[in-house]
């Protein structure tokens, strides 16, 4: 991998291709951008620039010939070269309002072309010429204000090197990226970014991965753990498997769905594209009045340049740019505009326990054997069984037996049982190790014994430990208790999202219920759902749906994902979670702080906020300037400012969001809070559980 310095500028990444140009260019494009003129295609190519230049120089020259020169050099030459001028300027964005014709679809360039020809149709050539150069000169200036919005977006999502040193049979070897491959071994030496997502086999670093989850404090990486490209390696040299290359890396998807959301239509940005639509005609029609009532052409014209409704049109896409952009620096990914409008509704958020209130690093706390059953067995059973899960208890299990050097034997047709536990055939039997209601279920001869066990690990998760044999008989072995730490923010999340106006906040887990009442208490939850299925925790997300409550839910596992789909907003903690979660959820916190929950709130009532302030702005801006055109107080020069000044008002007022949430604490370092009296406790099961107001 090559030193970050040493690839500046030469860029070229396929999650870099995509996008129709990424968010500039959403920005930018259709009804729905900056291109009022018509313009974006003919200024893009370099025989259109030399045309337009040429088109200047002419129409100066005839400006000089008719003011400077007036009389040496023949009217009619002057005539000539402004006709010519006009043609050269304005002749592509009049062809362009043809087409948007011919297709029954008028638009803003076909306001601005109209007053082209109506210029050149009233013998105004050097008018008509001023007029499209103004138009192309003011266009140009906003679409680079709109292209340092995706410039923005490209800072914040560092743009990975070109080149990787990959090692191959000993040896290192710099290769491009597209030659990459999943499985290949990458090394990063201190100072380089990382080109790939993988996991680390050899060495320990410092890294820097504010880029990617917005977090200061340098993140400590050692083998085994997952890393990121874009994100920078401080210290040490590290070699990395290879889990995922180019657009499909963590950063490489950031950049093409914000890109793709920027494209994405609000139902709200579409109606003002309705509205546009309609506006058309009737600002054609008003400019014909005019010219009918006052027989000035020149007064009609102004009306059509005023009636232009540009800053209508970016009253919702640069105010989504801004947002987006905010949420990124946060590291907060936002898969499509209408959930960033959903969040600005919530007045109910879910939350997930394990791993998303708490930090999802269990510890093995307590053994409580059944009576003939020592320690040692039991826990051997357990991690016998759960060796081929990687869940975080049976990872903890796991880690415990070995750190304990207790021998764990071979299992084989293992089986994961969604929800509830896990199952191998072992020399000792076939081990069934998971929850007690599954055991239960199962074999219900040994709820005696198991109900002993769950009376010693009272306050922790339990997984129960049975044997059975191949005649039906089933001896239980006892239960494993262990804890997870609150993360230490929680309470002061809650706290905040009850500041803002946050009317229920609930927790949904699998946990038992003891244990989802000792975190409930100390963060001061509404509610309590404990013992839940998959499936339990998308009929109380539906159910909550169905009542009114526009819910958020929070959550970070395989068994989170219906109900983070069904949620109004379903936010994903993904870089300590699942796939399927982030795959399932419209939000993905990459840093895992949940006090992104409450700025997310916060950002879709800001930017809800922002846009109505746009509209308000953009229509006040259009009224005033049709009355002073239809009443003759404003010439030319004046209509083309009214025709910009509204959009330069919009774009600014909306990139006032580009530094909403720098309040917000980057680290997730509050202190953690002591316990406090829940408002209300509801039954382990869903099925008939009393519903808390």
């Amino acid at each position: 991998m090559a030193h970050e310095h040493s690839h500046a500028g030469k860029h070229d990444h396929s999650h870099d291709s995509k996008g129709g140009g990424g968010l500039a260019g959403a920005v930018m494009s259709g009804h729905g951008g900056i291109d009022c003129c018509g313009t974006e295609d003919a200024v893009s190519s370099e025989r259109s620039l030399l045309l337009y230049l040429a088109g200047g120089v002419l129409l100066i020259a005839a400006f000089l010939g008719r003011v400077v020169f007036d009389g040496t050099i023949d009217a009619s030459t002057v005539k000539v070269l402004a006709f010519i001028a006009a043609f050269a300027l304005g002749g592509r964005m009049v062809w362009s309002a043809w087409k948007e014709l011919l297709n029954g679809r008028a638009s803003t360039a076909t306001l601005a072309s109209l007053a082209i020809v109506a210029s050149i149709a009233n013998g105004q050539y050097e008018t008509a010429g001023w007029l499209a150069l103004v138009l192309l000169v003011a266009d140009q200036f906003l679409r680079r204000t709109s292209i340092s919005a995706r410039r923005v977006i490209e800072d914040l999502v560092r743009l990975t090197p070109d080149v990787a040193r990959v090692v191959r049979d000993g040896e290192e070897k710099e290769v491009r990226l597209g030659d990459v491959r999943i499985g290949d071994v990458v090394r990063v030496r201190p100072g380089e970014n990382l080109s790939v997502d993988g996991v680390v086999i050899s060495g320990r670093t410092t890294l820097d991965q504010a880029s990617l989850t917005g977090e200061a404090a340098a993140h400590e990486a050692t083998v085994d753990e997952a890393v990121y490209a874009g994100t920078t390696n401080l210290t040490g040299i590290i070699d990395v498997r290879v889990t995922q290359v180019g657009g499909q890396t963590t950063i490489g998807k950031v950049t093409e769905l914000i890109a793709s959301a920027e494209r994405t239509k609000t139902p709200r940005q579409l109606l003002i594209e309705q509205v546009a639509t309609f506006y058309v005609p009737v600002a054609i029609s008003l400019a014909f009045l005019t010219w009918f009532l006052t027989n000035e052409v020149d007064r009609a014209i102004n009306v059509l340049i005023v009636a232009c409704p540009g800053a209508l049109l970016l009253a919702s896409p640069t105010a989504m740019v801004a947002a987006f952009a905010a949420a990124a620096r946060l590291g907060v990914m936002i898969k499509s505009p209408p959930t960033l409008e959903a969040a600005a509704d919530i007045d109910t958020v879910v939350f997930d326990k394990t791993g998303t209130l708490t930090t999802g690093k269990f510890t093995v706390s307590r053994l409580a054997p059944a009576p003939g059953v020592d320690a040692g067995t039991l826990l051997a059973a357990a991690a016998c069984a759960e060796q081929h899960s990687n869940h975080p208890l049976a990872r903890s299990i796991l880690g415990t037996a070995r750190a304990a050097r207790v021998a764990i034997g071979e299992s084989r047709e293992y089986e994961e049982v969604h929800g509830r536990g896990v199952r191998a055939a072992t020399a000792q039997g076939r081990l069934h190790v998971g929850r007690a209601t599954w055991l239960l279920e199962l074999f219900p001869q040994v709820k005696a014994d198991l109900d002993a066990s769950v009376t010693k690990i009272d306050g922790m998760t339990g997984v129960h430990v049975l044997v059975a044999g191949d005649d039906g008989s089933a001896r239980y072995l006892g239960a494993v208790g262990l804890e997870d730490k609150v993360r230490n923010n929680s309470r002061a999340v809650f706290d905040k999202l009850r500041e803002i106006g946050v009317k229920r906040l609930s927790i949904l887990t699998g946990d038992r219920m003891s244990v989802a009442e000792r975190v409930g208490r100390n963060i001061n939850a509404d509610s309590v759902e404990a013992e839940c299925l998959p499936e339990d925790k998308h009929a109380e997300i539906r159910q909550l749906q169905s009542q009114g409550r526009r819910t958020l839910m929070v959550g970070d596992g395989i068994n989170d994902g219906a109900a983070l789909a069904e949620a109004s907003v379903g936010v994903a903690m993904r870089l300590s979670g699942s796939d399927i979660a982030a795959n399932s959820a419209g939000v993905v916190l990459m840093n895992d702080d949940l006090s992104r929950v409450p700025f997310l709130i916060e950002l879709g009532r800001r930017n809800r906020a922002i846009i109505a302030q746009n509209l308000v702005i953009a229509v006040l801006v259009a009224v005033v300037g049709l009355v002073l055109a239809t009443t003759g107080k404003l010439d030319t020069v004046g209509a083309l400012f009214f025709h910009f000044v509204g959009d330069v008002l919009v774009i600014a007022n909306s990139f006032r969001l580009f530094r909403f949430g720098e309040a917000y604490s980057v680290g997730g370092d509050e202190p953690a809070v002591g316990p406090a009296p829940m408002k209300r406790s509801v039954s382990m099961s869903l099925a008939g559980a009393p519903q808390p107001a």
